[in-house]
């Protein structure tokens, strides 16, 4: 005899509010990225997928977004090359399939992101972790399905403070001064770098993928790294940390200037991209003496950036 369960989720809830975001977080996957390189890149990325819930439904048929991600996924794996971003926007269309109530759908991804990249003077090589994320969202309008996705990465550099390094430059001159003249204190104020405190930077950008586009993860990487005062390295010899400390204390700059960085590479890597093109840019730097983080952020649209940047 075939048992009939009764489909709870579809009765009416007690308290009649609609939800804006119910589903699945944790959700991990196998994924293998065939790219130009000989090496693929495999990765164990985390899902975590909603949809809206009507005030008329107790809920959402949970076990339908998780089903959505493993189907996607098992689908996409047969493929030479994919982006990941387009992987999250084909399991918001498959979870908007599966929940005809929802009006909205959103999919986001995160998953450690490994790269090999030599050190910068005995040109070792190492193996870099980083943090690769993709969204997806998609909206039911006039019964059609639209999505918008994005791409980013969460980078971890190094960041040296101008101001006190100012602070040990103009000390230093003062104490230089007693025994030297003017000109030989420049010289020296000019020829040396100064110390500073350091801090541990955890640069993000996601920018928004439009239709038939492409922005690589690995590019994204490349501009947060540029827009510190240095990369860090995994395995770094004498020479290597000399080159590493020594190029981040020529390049100071304050958690508000790596943003700026950020914003400045993206104007100038992907302009092509349409005005309404969505971009988050977010710099934390975790200090080294204070017990507090220092945090920036921006959140525009490619259109306002360069209206921003524009005539500079």
């Amino acid at each position: 005899m075939v048992v009939c369960f009764p489909d709870t989720q579809d009765n009416m809830p007690k308290v009649p509010v609609h939800l804006t975001r119910v589903g699945v977080t944790g959700v991990k996957k196998l994924l293998k990225i065939e790219r130009d390189e000989k090496r693929p890149i495999v990765l164990i990325p985390t899902f975590d997928a909603f949809v809206d819930l009507p005030s008329d439904q107790k809920g959402i048929h949970m076990s339908r977004s998780p089903e959505a991600i493993s189907e996607v996924v098992e689908e996409v794996v047969n493929r030479n090359s994919f982006e990941v971003e387009s992987l999250c926007a084909e399991i918001v269309k498959t979870m908007m399939e599966k929940h005809k109530y929802a009006k909205m759908a959103e999919v986001k991804m995160s998953s450690d992101f490994m790269f090999v990249k030599k050190s910068p003077v005995t040109e070792n090589k190492t193996q870099e972790m980083t943090k690769l994320i993709a969204k997806a969202v998609g909206s039911r309008e006039d019964g059609e399905i639209k999505i918008r996705k994005s791409i980013g990465a969460e980078v971890i550099g190094m960041t040296v403070c101008p101001c006190a390094q100012d602070s040990v430059m103009e000390a230093d001159r003062a104490k230089l001064l007693e025994f030297l003249d003017e000109e030989t204190t420049q010289k020296i104020v000019d020829t040396v770098t100064f110390a500073s405190h350091n801090q541990r930077g955890i640069g993000t950008m996601i920018i928004e993928v439009p239709e038939h586009q492409t922005v690589r993860g690995e590019d994204i990487i490349q501009i947060i790294e540029d827009s510190m005062s240095s990369p860090v390295c995994e395995l770094l010899k004498r020479p290597d940390e000399n080159a590493i400390v020594m190029q981040a204390h020529k390049k100071p700059g304050f958690v508000e200037d790596c943003v700026r960085n950020m914003v400045e590479k993206i104007i100038q890597n992907y302009s092509h991209l349409p005005d309404d093109t969505m971009v988050t840019v977010r710099q934390v730097n975790e200090e080294s003496i204070h017990r507090h983080n220092a945090f920036a952020e921006k959140i525009a649209t490619m259109g306002e950036l360069k209206g921003e940047l524009k005539g500079k």
